[in-house]
Formats: structure tokens, sequence, C-alpha cells
């Protein structure tokens, strides 16, 4: 069950690379993301415009990080200035976008429900620039 997760969330990965790349960024995936020392999954660059996303590839009412990954990408935004992402890819509803700093602290991790991803509205196109 593990395996089919992995492919799904590479799938979501893909999908991302393909959707910055046909609208000029330079798009890198980088491997190993969360083994070791967090990193955003993908790094996106166009003209001054700079991403991390994580990405994510889930159907259920509510997304979780765990703390350890969720600091580790903060600490990251902080250190590099390129702003983070959740990138939360919803069957039935696409893309879903939140920032590292509009997830919800719980006790094991950090939350964004679905309502409050689909309440900020925030659609692929402006991150494209």
């Amino acid at each position: 069950m593990a395996f089919w997760r992995y492919g799904k969330g590479s799938r979501a990965e893909r999908e991302l690379i393909d959707i910055f790349s046909q609208h000029g960024f330079s798009v890198i995936r980088a491997a190993g993301s969360g083994v070791g020392n967090p990193c955003p999954d993908l790094l996106a660059f166009k003209h001054g415009l700079q991403y991390g996303f994580e990405c994510k590839a889930w159907d259920r009412g509510s997304l979780r990080i765990e703390k350890e990954q969720a600091d580790g990408l903060r600490k990251w935004e902080e250190n590099t200035g390129i702003t983070i992402m959740i990138a939360w890819k919803v069957p039935r509803e696409g893309w879903k976008f939140v920032s590292i700093g509009e997830l919800e602290e719980k006790e094991k991790g950090y939350t964004v429900t679905l309502k409050k991803a689909t309440a900020i509205n925030r659609k692929v196109e402006e991150l494209l620039g």
C-alpha cells in the first residue's frame, strides 16, 4: 500500500513539474525529499519567483504534516528566502496551495483542512506570475 501512495505522490509531483515547466519555470525535483533533513519535493524558479513545494496527493478532509518535517520546511524557508507551499492534489478538485505559515499547529503535527484550503482559494495561476 505504501508503494501505491508513493506512486500517486510521484504522479502528482510530475504533474506539478509539467504545469510550472510549461509556464517557463525551471523546476528541480529534490532527490530523497522527506528523508533525513526535510526539504521541499520541488523547487521552481522564474525571474525572481521562487517556490518550494511539498507535494501531497491525499483524498481526505484534512492533511497533516509531521512536526519535524514542517519545522524543517519552515527552517528551509527562513534560510533560503524561498516561499514554501504545501501543494495538495485533491481528487476531482485539483490543486490546493497553502503556505507553510497557514498550517495550524496540533499536538502531533501541523494540519490544514480541505475546507480551509478551499477558503484560502490560492490558484496555480496566481503562482505562475
